[in-house]
């Protein structure tokens, strides 16, 4: 199975590319041109052979502090937003000028979760990318950090690669970072740690090995690669963890080499207007369910009703987003409710013949209707 997986990622047709801070400006340093050029020769050579190739890049900040003469990354927003704005010229142009070297277009796209959150914004932004990939144009992904605030934020770019990888239908996220994969230990802690050749994208027991921490530069840990691998999956993608430094990693990644760590998806594809529910990032309530409600969402595909709710967090209205959590406190679905908190707060717990004697006529009996709930 491992030889058959890793032989499946050379023959992967689109692939999103996600390279960290740390990477892209070595250790703080400006922005390593060698390193950048060396990727997009490799990632040119995949074009020619027909790939299709969107790139998620960070280094914004981390640029802009370099040409701001910054030692320590700011914490003020303003602050951050300015040292963004300052280093996505830089980032942009170095990315645009490797590729036009190989005759390649490159498009740059900046986006903030508020755009994927709203369905036609997310829906623009899917038929702009697959029209550049169409046009053999190369989308060069960043966050928007000049306008982003911290409730529409990613938070980091593993993420935010995830969403593009949904959002398109990659076959393969590589995710290019300062560590050779996911040890089952801290490495710069333990020389003992063993490289974990494969997994699976969603399981716990890896979540266990890893921490929190991502240097000065970046904003993702291992944890947090490990969710995107999660929400990757959704649309069907493996997910590779590997040293961005490798000599010719692309290249050995295309050809089946057994680099890093292989992620692999644990079902089959989400449905497209599901996968959109599923990356949401801004939910407004959490629903605790009973055991029955369970197994209703889990194992027979239905609707969340009133009577499976046994207590309710937070404030929404009719439409946001709520996650739905078993009674150990583990988050099971997610999905657009039909009422608002008031509604629901009264309605939990009870039988669905009861909801017209306590809150009037309603069109929608579902606390969640199954077409707007996502399995988790």
């Amino acid at each position: 199975m491992f030889n058959k997986n890793r032989e499946q990622l050379g023959t992967a047709h689109r692939w999103v590319v996600k390279i960290g801070s740390a990477m892209i400006t070595n250790q703080g340093q400006g922005l390593d041109n060698f390193s950048i050029d060396a990727w997009v020769a490799q990632m040119a050579e995949l074009h020619q052979l027909g790939r299709e190739l969107l790139l998620v890049t960070s280094g914004a900040v981390a640029e802009g502090m370099k040409r701001l003469g910054w030692r320590q990354r700011p914490t003020a927003l303003a602050d951050l937003q300015a040292a963004a704005a300052v280093g996505q010229m830089g980032l942009a142009q170095a990315w645009e000028s490797a590729f036009e070297r190989h005759g390649i277009q490159t498009a740059q796209v900046l986006l903030t979760h508020e755009d994927a959150a709203d369905r036609q914004r997310y829906l623009n932004i899917r038929n702009t990318l697959r029209t550049l990939l169409r046009l053999r144009v190369v989308p060069v992904i960043n966050e928007n950090d000049t306008v982003a605030f911290e409730e529409i934020r990613f938070g980091d770019n593993d993420t935010l690669g995830a969403l593009v990888t949904n959002l398109v239908e990659a076959e393969l996220y590589v995710i290019l970072t300062d560590q050779q994969g996911l040890y089952d230990k801290n490495p710069r802690e333990f020389p003992n740690a063993r490289l974990i050749s494969e997994g699976r994208a969603g399981d716990a027991t890896l979540e266990t090995m890893v921490g929190g921490g991502a240097g000065a530069l970046g904003s993702g840990g291992m944890l947090t690669k490990l969710h995107a691998a999660s929400r990757a999956a959704r649309s069907g993608a493996f997910t590779l963890l590997a040293w961005g430094r490798e000599p010719e990693v692309l290249r050995r990644v295309a050809a089946g080499d057994a680099l890093g760590t292989l992620l692999r998806p644990n079902q089959s594809p989400v449905a497209a207007r599901k996968q959109w529910l599923a990356v949401q990032l801004q939910v407004r309530g959490r629903l605790h369910l009973d055991a029955g409600a369970v197994r209703a969402l889990r194992t027979a595909g239905k609707s969340l009703l009133p009577v499976g709710v046994t207590a309710i967090e937070g404030k929404f209205a009719r439409g946001d987003l709520a996650v739905c959590l078993d009674p150990s406190g583990v988050e099971v679905a997610r999905g657009l409710v039909n009422y608002d908190t008031e509604q629901a707060l009264l309605l939990i717990g009870k039988t669905t013949h009861r909801i017209e004697e306590l809150i009037g006529p309603v069109d929608d009996p579902e606390l969640i209707h199954r077409d707007n709930l996502v399995v988790t």
